[in-house]
C-alpha cells in the first residue's frame, strides 16, 4: 500500500515514516500543505495519514480539497488537538478514522490496515484479461483459478498498469509507483519487474511501446 502521510514534526515523522515501512508500505512522507498538494496531483495513493497543524496552513483543508474533486482516498487524521470538536469536523468532512498523539505504533498500522481493507473490500474490481484475474481490492492475481504468488513490488508495477489498462503507461510512472519521493532508483529497475511479471502472468499481458513506456490492452 502507497501511504501519503503529512506531519512536519521531523522526529515524531522519522519514527512514524520507518514504522509504515517495517510494516511493507511504501511512503511518501511530506511536512507541508503546499508540498501535499503538488504529492496529490502527481501521485495516486491508498491512503492518507494526516496532520492537522501545519507551517503553512490547516490539513483540513487538504481533506476539503480531496473530498472536494471527488477523491474518495481513505484519509486518517493525526493530530495532538484532542477537542471533541476538531475530531467532529474532520470525520463531516469526510476523514475515515482519527488518531489522537500520542499513540502507540502497533495501533497505528492496525488502523491502517483497517481502513484500508474496508476501502477496498467495496471499490475496486476484479479484472479478468484472457484466463488471468487480478483482484485489486484483495491485491491477488490467478491464472487458469490458480493464485500466483508476487512480492510487493511486481504487485506495485502491475497494478500502475492495471489501473491505466488500455492507456500507455511511462517508465517514469511505473518507477515512482516502485519507491517514493526522493529514493534512489537502479537505471534498469522497470525492466526487471516487468520482465518478472512476464514471467508469472505470460509474455502475451504487457506490450513495451519502444521509447514511451509499457501497456495493458483492455
Amino acid at each position: 500500500m502507497r501511504v501519503l502521510f503529512v506531519e512536519d514534526d521531523h522526529i515524531l515523522g522519522a519514527a512514524i515514516r520507518d514504522h509504515i515501512i517495517a510494516s511493507g508500505h511504501s511512503v511518501d512522507w511530506m511536512k507541508r500543505v503546499d508540498e501535499t498538494m503538488l504529492a496529490l496531483e502527481t501521485m495516486s495513493y491508498e491512503l492518507v495519514l494526516l496532520d492537522l497543524s501545519l507551517p503553512d496552513g490547516r490539513g483540513m483543508d487538504i481533506l476539503n480539497h480531496l473530498r472536494s474533486n471527488s477523491n474518495d482516498v481513505p484519509v486518517i487524521i493525526s493530530t495532538a488537538q484532542d477537542q471533541i470538536d476538531m475530531r467532529i469536523e474532520g470525520l463531516n468532512s469526510g476523514a475515515d478514522d482519527y488518531l489522537v498523539k500520542p499513540y502507540d505504533l502497533n495501533e497505528l498500522t492496525a488502523r491502517l490496515t483497517a481502513v484500508a481493507r474496508r476501502y477496498s473490500s467495496h471499490s475496486l474490481p476484479t479484472i479478468d484479461i484472457g484466463n488471468l484475474s487480478i483482484d485489486l481490492g484483495r491485491k491477488t492475481v490467478s491464472y487458469d483459478d490458480k493464485q500466483l504468488t508476487l512480492t510487493a513490488r511486481e504487485w506495485s508495477v502491475l497494478e500502475r498498469l492495471i489501473r491505466n489498462r488500455g492507456g500507455i503507461v511511462p517508465k517514469r510512472d511505473i518507477e515512482d509507483s516502485l519507491y517514493e519521493f526522493g529514493a534512489e532508483i537502479e537505471s534498469n529497475a522497470v525492466e526487471v519487474y516487468i520482465s518478472r511479471l512476464r514471467k508469472k502472468i505470460g509474455k502475451e499481458i504487457i506490450h513495451t511501446v519502444r521509447g514511451i513506456g509499457y501497456q495493458v490492452n483492455k
